[in-house]
């Protein structure tokens, strides 16, 4: 069995998130948590994919769920937690569902996390230690500076033993990071279960009584105990790995997954066609855009559903969602385009790019705050959904809300 629980979208990803829940986001052409249910249904004897989160199911999440269920031959469920139960508490309130069907492991994913999913190597991983364990781990290594804004392992390094975990400590710990996917043994529940009743006491005695005691966080109340007992396996991975915090962050992710796409999905990246545009780099086309063939994309573009590209329009570094329009000769770099919306000819809408520092490659991407120095952190450009941007403006380092019809050039921004 195998299951993960999607994250609640946090205020960073606004406006986006008030269309889809952040889950169904689309990163490199299909939704972000699409990559991680092909990752699962690859791995031998997964028996079934179960979501959980405090989304209220909808027609969207119903729709997808059905569509991939039907692709990847496998059952998936989704099951919404009453409230936010923390990343133990939720996976603790459904334990008898996850638990039918006597599996004798399984994966947890966070949904806001973009990489390979190495979850083949884990089991293998998992089945050479089998009976000296109940989690591991899947691990990867940051820089010093950066390493302070996640879980930390320290490890020995003979056996890959979890020999410390620190969430988001105040000084430098270790180098190696929590990635946010796990693998587990049934005995996980034993430990949660140590917890939720440690919980319940102390809200009784009037400790804790604002919060409920199934609100559980795997990382602080969980992994630091699970190490003392010599309980928690790190498995590192080279592979590429990065959080989907922001919607910076999604153009940095769709990047890594375009460039996968090399060796999984060949036919989802664009090619050169007889009278089609000029394709530079990575670029995903869907089959229901049109464009004109003197327009210039890429590198790192995703171009969604009934999209519409004038002629001479140069995309690059973006993400265009579906019923977009661009208009003759609009540029558009660094930016995502909102559902629907519109931008007219000659216009420009450009954002800073967010990226991870070349030069250093254990650097991850930084989870930048919304302002710094009393000024909009220059970042992305976000249009919301059915935004109009006229012609022959600049709108640069600026968010966008939903539903906006601009009449002038904006820069660094809060478009409300």
């Amino acid at each position: 069995m195998k299951l993960f629980r999607i994250c609640f979208s946090g205020t960073r990803f606004r406006p986006l998130s008030f269309e889809v829940p952040k889950p169904l986001f689309p990163v490199a052409g299909v939704p972000m948590v699409q990559h991680h249910i092909e990752a699962c249904a690859k791995v031998p004897d997964m028996k079934e994919i179960i979501l959980i989160g405090f989304y209220q199911p909808n027609e969207e999440l119903n729709r997808f769920l059905a569509s991939a269920q039907q692709e990847f031959k496998i059952s998936i469920r989704y099951l919404q937690e009453f409230a936010a139960l923390g990343t133990g508490g939720g996976i603790y309130h459904f334990r008898d569902q996850i638990l039918s069907g006597g599996p004798t492991a399984f994966f947890l994913m966070n949904a806001d996390v973009c990489s390979e999913f190495p979850l083949e190597d884990m089991l293998r991983f998992h089945r050479q230690r089998e009976g000296s364990h109940c989690g591991i781990i899947l691990g990867t290594t940051a820089n010093r500076k950066q390493s302070l804004n996640y879980g930390c392992i320290v490890e020995n390094q003979q056996t890959n033993e979890v020999l410390h975990f620190v969430e988001k400590p105040s000084t430098f710990i270790s180098d190696i990071i929590n990635c946010g996917i796990y693998l587990f043994t049934p005995e996980i529940f034993s430990h949660i279960g140590t917890v939720f009743q440690r919980n319940q006491e102390e809200r009784l005695q009037c400790k804790a009584w604002k919060q409920l005691s199934e609100v559980i966080r795997l990382e602080q109340d969980i992994f630091t105990k699970l190490a003392a007992q010599k309980q928690l396996y790190v498995y590192k991975t080279q592979h590429f790995w990065s959080q989907i915090k922001s919607a910076g962050s999604a153009i940095y992710a769709s990047r890594l997954y375009l460039n996968r796409y090399h060796e999984t999905h060949p036919e989802r990246l664009a090619t050169k066609q007889e009278g089609g545009p000029k394709i530079i780099g990575d670029v995903f086309i869907h089959p229901t855009a049109n464009i004109e063939p003197t327009a210039v994309l890429g590198p790192n573009v995703s171009i969604g559903k009934g999209v519409t590209i004038g002629a001479g329009v140069r995309l690059r570094e973006s993400i265009v969602l579906h019923g977009a329009t661009l208009q003759d000769h609009c540029c558009v770099l660094n930016s995502i385009v909102g559902w629907d919306s519109a931008i007219g000819k000659w216009a420009r809408v450009e954002g800073t790019p967010s990226d991870p520092n070349p030069n250093d490659p254990y650097a991850k991407i930084d989870s930048e705050t919304l302002f710094r120095d009393g000024g909009l952190t220059p970042s992305i450009t976000i249009l919301g959904c059915n935004v109009n941007i006229p012609s022959e403006v600049i709108i640069r380092n600026s968010i966008v809300l939903p539903h906006k019809d601009l009449n002038r050039s904006f820069k660094n921004q809060i478009i409300l």
